[in-house]
């Protein structure tokens, strides 16, 4: 593993997480292609935020997500007419979250927005546990202190399929 992944790893895996000074936490409203991210930061303005290079192929970043955001040269950029004012320094993780939902660090506007999240995450992973007939059991089990998976909203659900014995008592009558 390259150093890179190896810190960036150590950094995700990390329980105890304060912010430092000039960075702030923000909610990624929407994603804008070629790294650009817009944010919308505690007193509910939105900006475009860049994700590194770093971040490529190892952190995937998707709407509602929360990020830590360096955010110290934002005067200069608005100044210069640049439209990204902001640079995406971490990615911040279910547990890690959590975690900060505790702290007085956390922003108040982003309060019932992280506990909507979570709950909408757990609601969708109920459903399809109930739909491939997967019991809360057989999941503790193999749990192994992971994060919830959050649901593929990419993926359209099951087809229904009629049966042909319908069609058959219909065309006959």
């Amino acid at each position: 593993m390259k150093a890179g992944r190896k810190h960036m790893k150590k950094l995700a895996e990390e329980r105890k997480l304060t912010v430092p000074d000039g960075e702030c936490i923000m909610q990624v409203v929407s994603l804008r292609g070629s790294n650009i991210v817009e944010v919308m930061d505690a007193a509910g303005e939105n900006s475009l935020a860049l994700i590194p290079a770093k971040f490529q192929k190892t952190m995937w970043i998707k709407r509602g997500n929360f990020v830590l955001v360096d955010e110290t040269g934002r005067e200069q950029a608005l100044e210069s007419g640049s439209k990204i004012t902001c640079l995406v320094t971490r990615v911040l993780f279910h547990e890690q979250v959590r975690q900060l939902q505790k702290s007085p660090e956390w922003p108040q506007i982003f309060r019932s927005t992280a506990i909507e999240t979570c709950s909408a995450s757990a609601t969708i992973q109920s459903e399809q546990k109930e739909s491939f007939g997967v019991s809360d059991d057989d999941d503790e089990d193999s749990d192994d202190g992971l994060p919830p998976l959050e649901a593929n909203m990419n993926r359209a659900g099951m087809p229904e399929w009629r049966s042909g014995t319908d069609s058959d008592s219909e065309s006959t009558s």
